[in-house]
């Protein structure tokens, strides 16, 4: 079996947080009927996990621009680059 990634582990275990302050959430909101915690718990929770998504992602997209260097050239990959500047 491959090892997995820390960087996918990571990813993982914030998620794994994520819904696990969720359930706990919803759960006291029920026994309380008070929705006050959610002002904090999204922007403190999912601000992580969309954090990690984010450094993810950006991580996931500078490997692969490795990868597309060693497996076609230099030139293809510029080009590449060179048109997403453009339409950004």
């Amino acid at each position: 079996m491959k090892k997995m990634e820390f960087s996918k582990l990571l990813l993982i275990l914030g998620l794994l947080l994520a819904l696990v302050v969720m359930v706990f959430s919803m759960a006291l909101m029920w026994i309380t009927h008070d929705t006050s915690p959610l002002s904090y718990l999204i922007p403190s929770v999912f601000g992580l996990v969309a954090t990690g998504f984010g450094f993810y992602y950006n991580k996931a997209k500078l490997e692969n621009s490795i990868k597309l260097r060693k497996q076609y050239g230099k030139d293809i990959v510029e080009e590449i680059e060179n048109l997403e500047e453009n339409n950004y």
